[in-house]
């Protein structure tokens, strides 16, 4: 109705291939590097808690580059698995007097003050991934990601439709609230025992064989449940290689996971749609510089979870394959 009286007002031009003509221009820019619109190149930049080579991060950055270009962002991105360093990067971004500022919050304690500095300084900051719940009293203007705890209940849902009663949940980064949060939503839910299992998630080989050791331990674990893609291959080579019958599902996606769903090595995969949360941490400091415009009324703007099964895994994999999903 809108669209019907600007057009017979005359205020906007009006067609019926309109709006498919403004979106065709807006993607040939973007395929083109070129921005869509011309407000002032802004720099933001987001400081995570990444470890090296993690491929989820990847696309995280994937969907926080698009974004970017889109919008005329000059973006700049720095990682650091160690707390401390995370917050020596936001503090250097703040002496740098970027125009926004995008953070995990993986390890809150360690982060409070730096983004405190950030927020006093001006800066505009919006938390993914991890950090909801201690968002909003740092000082973001919202968090995008998924609820961690809300998350693990799907797990924990799922196994017991799978018929599931004995499950491990294998942490890879001691003192990640949202590591922890996930596991403890399985258990909440999860009708069966689950058991907890830390391993050293900068070392892979360490990762496989503390798996398979706990197989070998103990037959009756019938589910490994791993908290990122790169670990659940670890998971499957431990499986083999223990002569367990356990089904391996884990949280994120990427192609391996896709054609592990595909092939039946996976059982399902929690999909949490990390280019979102780069694109639309992005977008929304653009639209807040912009405009002053916030999302999410002070909860989190949530980007999963969705369950991915082999039934989804087809569709899924052209995305995964160009570092999209």
């Amino acid at each position: 109705m809108l669209a019907a009286a600007l057009c017979a007002t005359g205020l906007t031009a009006c067609s019926s291939t309109g709006g498919k003509r403004a979106e065709d221009a807006r993607k040939a820019a973007a395929a083109q590097g070129r921005a869509a619109v011309n407000t002032p190149r802004w720099t933001f930049a987001m400081v995570t808690h990444s470890g090296d080579g993690d491929t989820f991060w990847d696309i995280v950055q994937s969907g926080a580059k698009q974004a970017a270009v889109k919008d005329n962002i000059n973006f700049l991105y720095a990682h650091s698995d160690e707390a401390q360093q995370q917050a020596q990067l936001i503090d250097s971004y703040v002496a740098k007097n970027v125009d926004g500022l995008i953070v995990t919050l993986a390890k809150p304690d360690a982060m409070k003050e730096a983004v405190h500095r950030a927020v006093k300084a001006g800066i505009p900051v919006i938390t993914v991934n991890s950090g909801s719940e201690v968002s909003q009293a740092f000082g973001a203007l919202t968090h995008i990601g998924q609820d961690e705890t809300v998350a693990g209940e799907a797990v924990g849902e799922e196994l017991d439709k799978r018929a599931k009663k004995k499950a491990l949940c294998v942490l890879h980064e001691q003192g990640n609230v949202g590591h922890e949060q996930r596991c403890g939503g399985v258990k909440k839910t999860f009708g069966g025992e689950l058991q907890n299992l830390y391993v050293d998630g900068t070392n892979m080989p360490d990762v496989q064989a503390s798996i398979e050791a706990k197989l070998q331990a103990d037959p009756a674990i019938d589910a490994v449940v791993t908290l990122g893609a790169p670990f659940a291959d670890a998971a499957v080579q431990a499986k083999k290689t223990a002569g367990s019958k356990a089904e391996i599902d884990t949280f994120d996606l990427n192609p391996k996971v896709a054609t592990g769903l595909q092939s039946g090595t996976l059982g399902f995969a929690v999909d949490q749609q990390p280019y979102l949360q780069g694109y639309e941490a992005v977008d929304l400091l653009w639209l807040y510089r912009y405009n002053a415009d916030v999302l999410g009324g002070g909860k989190p703007v949530l980007t999963g979870p969705q369950i991915v099964t082999k039934d989804d895994a087809a569709a899924l994999l052209e995305y995964t394959e160009r570092g999209t999903r």
